[in-house]
């Protein structure tokens, strides 16, 4: 018996990858957060599994699950929104389960970050304009950031953003970065990307929260600031660069 941790991705059914499948149909237990995912994602479990929704379960009931599980000897398919190393809280869970001796492991998944760029038809990294991007998220009623950990530190490197668990706060947190980037820095906000009620918005630091609202956004969904949103005369990477090909045919080669 096995839990496995499954990155269920940004929730699409048909964006999960093979091995997620495949250990979701061998299953008899799945354990889902029902908020960030497709109905659809579950009919790759098997007919009659026990599915539980842990959008209104702590981590006692989730550990209970598992616990009677490996008591039965049933795999379970624990899915995660999007990756599970970012945000998943698989730390808490694997230390619980390792104290009880029940052996896991962990399959990766498309982070909502990713498939938000590859809806939007940008490279978040773009050579000169941004060549980082630090993930992270507001804090509210949740644990506290650790020190160092400002959003004011991370804007005022100039990286690519992308903040979770933040689309409540986004009229305070885009007044607090217009100070680093300018009120007219491209921002983009994806609700529940990949899936069919996915909502993408398009704006700046000035106005995105005015759409945030009209939306009525308050869950699963991802925010991305940054130049690289918007770059369109920037240097071409030296990697495809002329001059690296000619050095490459006079025979003297990059190093």
């Amino acid at each position: 018996m096995t839990v496995h941790f499954i990155g269920a991705g940004p929730g699409a059914a048909d964006l999960l990858t093979v091995r997620a499948t495949r250990l979701l149909a061998a299953s008899p237990v799945c354990l889902y957060a029902g908020t960030y995912l497709d109905a659809a994602v579950l009919e790759h479990c098997p007919e009659g599994a026990h599915l539980v929704d842990t959008q209104g379960c702590d981590l006692t009931d989730i550990t209970a699950e598992m616990l009677a599980a490996h008591e039965r000897g049933e795999d379970v398919a624990r899915l995660c929104s999007g990756d599970p190393s970012v945000y998943s809280a698989i730390a808490e869970q694997t230390r619980r389960l390792d104290a009880a001796g029940v052996p896991w492991d962990i399959t990766p998944g498309i982070a909502a970050w990713t498939a938000t760029a590859a809806r939007l038809g940008r490279e978040l990294t773009v050579p000169e304009v941004a060549q980082s991007v630090v993930l992270t998220r507001a804090q509210r009623d949740s644990t506290a950031m650790p020190t160092g950990e400002s959003l004011e530190a991370f804007a005022a490197t100039g990286s690519t953003l992308v903040l979770h668990l933040a689309i409540r706060r986004v009229r305070e947190l885009a007044e607090r970065l217009s100070a680093h980037y300018g009120e007219d820095c491209p921002v983009a906000v994806a609700y529940r990307v990949e899936q069919p009620e996915e909502i993408l918005l398009r704006g700046t630091l000035a106005d995105i929260a005015d759409q945030v609202e009209a939306h009525d956004l308050r869950q699963a969904a991802v925010i991305v600031v940054g130049w690289a949103l918007r770059a369109e005369d920037f240097v071409e990477s030296h990697l495809y660069s002329s001059r690296r090909a000619r050095a490459a045919d006079s025979g003297g080669g990059l190093r």
